[in-house]
């Protein structure tokens, strides 16, 4: 049995909850969005608006032939690296709050890449 101030602390202390969905995209057979920076920055924000998240601001980085971006999100953040040689991208949808879908966005992202094969993780992440 809980004391009651052990009680009162677990139960006053805010709960930080968030989902993680990650993963490597192969053979994504859409390579102007490999290569476009501006392509994946709207990518992105159409990613966070389906996943019903606030964009706060998007930026990306012409690495090579690839891109390297992210959307910072109120709620955490989209991000994504493509190495379009290889037709080979990895993302990351990090999102708090039980209002985004985190999985909606991270699948939107897979429909316009349009890989062969995904290989796909999630956690769970907060405090309990």
């Amino acid at each position: 049995m809980l004391s009651a101030r052990t009680e009162k602390a677990r139960t006053s202390t805010p709960r930080v909850v968030g989902r993680h969905i990650y993963g490597n995209l192969k053979g994504c057979h859409n390579e102007r969005a490999l290569r476009e920076p501006n392509f994946i920055e709207d990518m992105l924000r159409r990613a966070g608006e389906v996943g019903n998240m606030t964009i706060l601001d998007v930026k990306s980085w012409k690495i090579g032939d690839g891109v390297s971006a992210v959307a910072i999100i109120l709620e955490s953040h989209i991000s994504i690296h493509t190495w379009p040689e290889y037709k080979f991208a990895t993302v990351d949808v990090y999102s708090c709050g039980s209002h985004t879908d985190p999985d909606k966005a991270f699948e939107y992202i897979i429909t316009v890449l349009q890989p062969d094969e995904v290989v796909k993780g999630s956690v769970d992440r907060g405090l309990e």
